[in-house]
């Protein structure tokens, strides 16, 4: 299945989505809020619905779960071999404060593990892809960009700039402790996972609330850079803990506290 999927198609819906994105930004638009509270645009709605029909016109036998669309019981996708996973805008709030720093996912899901990922900012004009096998890359450079050789010298922390939890805080206060300097930068969106696969950042944590498609595409593009996303567990930071990576398509889409790193 996978090697059917040309990821260059999907680069292109999320630059298509992208664009329709841009054009609601730049102009007043309405906020309406869902039953859990979080916001809701027409950007969100617009993104999702050119992304889902691009996606079902190309590969019509490939289910998919989206954060807008009527949800999918879990005795209808617990056996879902493959599937899509999208997220119109991740970062809607930021997107509301007009800050640039929301996202377009798209995933695919191989049973558990995200197999293919596009993550693009319409903002930033950046563009983040992977595909199994094939390496990740940001705007056509292949990631990592960078890396660190001295963590113990230097430690680049990046965190969530709309939700750092007290226990995310204490987490970055213990990763002190390994390094002489620590740096830390707030970002939005799926963009932290992305930092942290490029080696703009060498760790983020997440001891918040996410849900499977806030992180699925910026996940698989973490994993072909060589490096991976773990649930937390209090000895997270031990030698010798027994860390077991996030995984998808739960009964309860809701993701563990994680930590990504290199």
């Amino acid at each position: 299945m996978l090697n059917h999927i040309n990821i260059q198609d999907i680069v292109s819906i999320a630059k298509e989505a992208g664009s329709a994105i841009m054009e609601i930004y730049e102009k007043d638009f309405q906020i309406e809020y869902k039953d859990d509270k979080s916001p809701l645009t027409e950007a969100d709605l617009k993104s999702n619905e050119i992304i889902c029909s691009a996606l079902v016109n190309l590969y019509p036998d490939i289910p998919l779960l989206s954060e807008e669309n009527k949800e999918v019981p879990y005795g209808d996708r617990k056996g879902w071999e493959y599937f899509w996973l999208i997220d119109p805008i991740d970062g809607t709030k930021e997107f509301i404060k007009k800050n640039g720093e929301f996202t377009v996912n798209i995933a695919l899901i191989h049973k558990d593990v995200p197999v293919l990922g596009v993550v693009y900012a319409p903002v930033l004009n950046d563009m983040y892809y992977a595909k199994k096998g094939e390496g990740a890359f940001k705007n056509g450079l292949r990631l990592p960009l960078e890396q660190n050789s001295e963590p113990e010298k230097k430690l680049s922390v990046v965190a969530s700039k709309s939700h750092l939890s007290k226990e995310t805080q204490e987490f970055i206060d213990n990763l002190r402790l390994s390094t002489e300097e620590l740096s830390l930068v707030s970002k939005g969106s799926s963009l932290k996972l992305c930092m942290v696969a490029e080696g703009a950042a060498d760790i983020y944590p997440r001891l918040a609330p996410t849900m499977e498609w806030d992180t699925a595409a910026a996940h698989a593009v973490v994993l072909e850079a060589g490096k991976e996303v773990l649930q937390y567990q209090e000895d997270f930071l031990s030698e010798g803990a027994k860390l077991l990576p996030v995984v998808y398509n739960k009964e309860n889409l809701l993701n563990p506290w994680f930590v990504v790193r290199g």
